[in-house]
């Protein structure tokens, strides 16, 4: 791999074909544009930062590779695991990892903790403050795994990203932000002076994530406005967010976000429905197909799916629902089924 121009940053992109022979996980296959002068969005990044953009299963990776030492923002899910530390090998290039950030503690974006750590077993592990002492007793339920139906192997935290302090990435500090809304402890990332922007689940190019705390009976929306807000004040050149490219236009992307907000508030059982597609397309995206019998036997589970149907969509019976989900996704072209089995697509 060439080193980056003084006007050209290195984005490394994953795009994901299917491994084969294992089904459900991805292989990434990495490409770097040639250094020449360029609008693209990724050029606005420092040479320090590596993007591994990896989809929807696994959150994207941000490497830093400084001077002194090199740190990793977000890990992907467990069933990539093996594939995160090859990336991760393959861009550190002899060098070890020395850092791990998670953004927010969600399956997809701290799911490679514990194989990084086995792999580099010195490297240091931080994470927003609330959910340290889950972490430490490790409380699956707590921490979502288990009410979301995912998984996350047990990993080790050894310091806390704090809102309001700063971390010092690719030998620059980055501002640390609180960014609730789509999970209340989530940060997300800033650095001043390129105004570069991690933004986790808070804002992507088109949209954000479930706004999970609404799925247990809080009222978030509130939160993912002032998130919004506070992203708006910061004003970013580019964004790297949790899933999809990195992007220019924040302010187009933040009246996106605004609008879609606004259909939510208005409307929460639209926020419901996306919310249980969501969990289903994810699974869906792990398993790679699954029989209806499976699928129910996961959803009944899935403490979520019972507090959704319970909430909002307490007139149809649990089988009823679940062949409506099905059914959504299929329409939308997010999966086949073939018979009484569900193929992802």
């Amino acid at each position: 791999m060439q080193p980056a121009g003084p006007a050209t940053s290195w984005a490394l992109r994953v795009l994901e074909n299917v491994w084969q022979g294992t089904p459900g996980v991805r292989w990434g296959i990495t490409y770097c544009l040639p250094p020449m002068p360029s609008s693209e969005p990724h050029d606005l990044l420092p040479p320090e930062i590596t993007v591994l953009e990896r989809g929807w299963l696994s959150a994207n990776n941000i490497l830093f590779i400084g001077q002194h030492d090199t740190a990793i923002v977000d890990t992907g899910y467990c069933s990539h695991a093996d594939q995160t530390v090859e990336l991760v090998r393959g861009t550190l290039q002899g060098r070890p990892l020395d850092r791990i950030l998670n953004t927010h503690l969600h399956s997809d974006h701290c799911g490679g903790n514990a194989a990084l750590q086995k792999t580099w077993p010195s490297v240091l592990t931080a994470i927003p403050p609330g959910q340290a002492d889950h972490v430490r007793q490790w409380d699956a339920y707590a921490l979502s795994y288990t009410p979301t139906g995912q998984e996350c192997p047990p990993f080790r935290a050894d310091t806390l990203l704090v809102p309001g302090s700063c971390v010092l990435l690719g030998d620059k500090p980055w501002q640390v932000h609180a960014a609730p809304g789509h999970d209340p402890h989530s940060v997300v990332l800033f650095e001043p002076q390129g105004r570069v922007l991690i933004s986790a689940d808070a804002l992507w190019e088109n949209g954000f994530g479930v706004v999970f705390p609404e799925l247990e009976g809080d009222d978030a929306f509130a939160q993912v406005g002032a998130t919004l807000d506070l992203i708006e004040t910061l004003s970013p050149q580019v964004v790297i967010p949790g899933h999809g490219p990195v992007f220019a236009d924040a302010p187009r992307a933040i009246d996106g976000a605004r609008r879609r907000l606004d259909g939510f508030v208005r409307n929460p059982g639209k926020h419901a429905l996306y919310a249980a597609k969501v969990l289903l397309k994810y699974k869906l995206l792990e398993w790679q197909q699954i029989g209806i019998p499976d699928l129910t036997a996961w959803a009944q589970a899935t403490p979520y799916f019972g507090m959704l149907r319970a909430r909002h969509f307490a007139a149809q019976t649990e089988a009823e629902w679940l062949q409506s989900l099905a059914d959504e996704l299929v329409r939308s072209g997010a999966a086949v089924r073939q018979g009484e089995v569900l193929h992802n697509v």
